[in-house]
């Protein structure tokens, strides 16, 4: 390699929009060869492995651990030996000012805000030079823009922060006089504050904008549905009950909402008791970043619990015939291991295949629903950051000892991050089974763009009525929830019937 050359985020799956740099595997200076594994990425999914695109030599680490940065944004620089060091900061400095340094640590505002590509940059004009006599329009609170910057306009040439855009068509800012420092010349909330009193404006300061100061109401609270703990509690914290949220049954605010609002307005006495009736252990409060995964995994299934109007079957499966046959499977062929869940996947896509209509997708785009022919089952499996559902794929085509070996290597790599996007993305169906701690029944949000998903709870010893007589049989509760949109209470009913005879008769999957 005798040209300098990058290394780029990767795009791993069509609803990747950044990465966060886990750890670099190798150092400055090291050299390595196609296909070396340079460092880890976390997505919103998984935290994976970059493989080397070509042979070479890293010379320059732009993005170090923990940084984020858009699909193709720039990490690393490579070349061999022989280009020399000033080359290499030339390149860099020739990619822009932005390209030369790690992110800087978003400010309090623009913390939720994210980095977009921009085609084309557009001229970046000069800041405008203050001056006592521009006339200044009074804006509403602390802003005053000078007529000089005045004239908002949208622009799609214009590359800004979401923050930035809605602060400047609220207070008639033209953007296209004012410059940005960000990367790629992006324009910040803090670059139209320099604009501005650049002007002879005035523009708070930033990190005073988030310490606004919490108004209490006056309004007459005794109307206010709550209950007697909290009543008593709110007189005599000095609280008025219309400040408080309300989560209580029958729309009443309870205790834990009084006492939010205590802590709200008390924040050091967080750690302590505000009312001491004896003597109380004190407790400390950790606070938890929620990581890509954990966001996504809460973005998403609160969708689908919003946008998806859920109804559950419940079914109990006697499964002594599935344990029967499993055991012999095992004990005759030793290097197969089946597990009850192995079983029950077989099973459920041979149901998938006999019941069709609960083998789908719900596409909202298009308002349509997108029927398989093979049943792609996903299965959740928790990880250390979250949970990922790795896919058995065309399981009504394999055997069962395809299928245990598919989740055993499945499983392994989504623990260690190591599954590829088309691996745990998609799917028809899902299953997720808690049995193994011991859950007798429990209800799953659907997997969205899925139709339906399986929870699978505990196989245990119960008490059941046959021919008149309680005998004692291995039971396991399957509860199916199902999108309404595209899945009757009929077919759903009819998927279950199905399942539960392949489960009780399993010689049926093996045929």
């Amino acid at each position: 390699m005798s040209e300098i050359k990058t290394l780029e985020i990767p795009k791993w799956g069509l609803s990747m929009e950044e990465g966060t740099i886990a750890q670099w595997l190798i150092k400055e200076g090291d050299s390595f060869n196609k296909g070396d594994e340079i460092c880890e990425i976390e997505t919103t999914k998984i935290v994976n492995v970059l493989e080397a695109p070509f042979a070479g030599t890293l010379r320059k680490i732009l993005a170090k651990d923990g940084d984020t940065l858009p699909v193709g944004g720039l990490i690393a620089v490579c070349a061999d030996s022989e280009i020399s060091d000033a080359e290499i900061e030339q390149f860099i400095a020739s990619l822009g000012g932005s390209a030369a340094k790690a992110p800087e640590t978003p400010s309090e505002q623009s913390k939720a805000e994210t980095f977009a590509p921009v085609t084309e940059k557009a001229e970046q004009p000069q800041p405008v030079a203050a001056s006592a006599s521009v006339p200044v329009k009074t804006a509403k609170g602390d802003y005053a823009v000078p007529e000089s910057l005045q004239g908002y306009q949208a622009s799609d040439e214009l590359f800004t922060t979401p923050h930035a855009l809605k602060l400047a068509e609220k207070h008639n800012v033209n953007l296209a006089k004012v410059t940005g420092s960000g990367r790629e010349g992006r324009i910040s909330v803090q670059d139209i504050q320099k604009a501005v009193q650049a002007a002879g404006g005035q523009w708070p300061d930033v990190k005073q904008q988030t310490q606004t100061k919490v108004v209490k109401s006056t309004a007459d609270d005794s109307q206010i549905l709550a209950t007697p703990v909290a009543r008593r509690l709110a007189k005599q914290w000095g609280i008025n009950l219309n400040d408080c949220r309300v989560s209580g049954t029958r729309g009443r605010v309870c205790k834990e909402d009084v006492e939010a609002v205590y802590y709200r307005n008390n924040p050091t006495s967080v750690n302590e008791q505000p009312v001491q009736c004896a003597a109380q252990p004190q407790s400390t409060v950790t606070t938890v970043a929620m990581n890509g995964m954990r966001k996504a995994i809460a973005s998403r299934l609160q969708a689908a619990k919003r946008n998806a109007p859920h109804f559950r079957l419940v079914v109990d499966l006697n499964v002594e015939a599935l344990q029967k046959l499993r055991k012999q499977i095992n004990e005759t062929v030793p290097q197969v291991k089946l597990s009850i869940n192995d079983m029950l996947i077989k099973a459920a896509a041979a149901a998938l295949i006999k019941v069709p209509e609960v083998n789908v997708q719900f596409d909202e785009a298009t308002q349509s629903i997108l029927q398989f022919s093979q049943a792609d089952i996903s299965v959740a499996v928790a990880i250390p950051n979250g949970l990922i559902t790795p896919i058995v794929k065309a399981a009504n085509q394999k055997s069962l000892a395809q299928i245990s070996d598919d989740m055993r290597d499945l499983a392994t790599r989504a623990k260690t991050g190591k599954l590829q996007p088309d691996e745990f993305q998609g799917g028809s169906f899902s299953i997720s089974n808690l049995g193994m701690l011991g859950i007798k029944q429990f209800d799953a949000i659907i997997n969205p763009p899925q139709g339906a998903i399986m929870a699978l709870g505990a196989s245990e010893s119960r008490a059941v009525v046959e021919n008149g007589n309680v005998v004692v049989r291995e039971i396991v509760t399957a509860t199916l929830s199902c999108d309404h949109r595209v899945i009757d209470g009929a077919v759903g009913a009819k998927f279950l019937a199905s399942f539960k005879q392949f489960v009780e008769n399993p010689a049926l999957i093996l045929v």
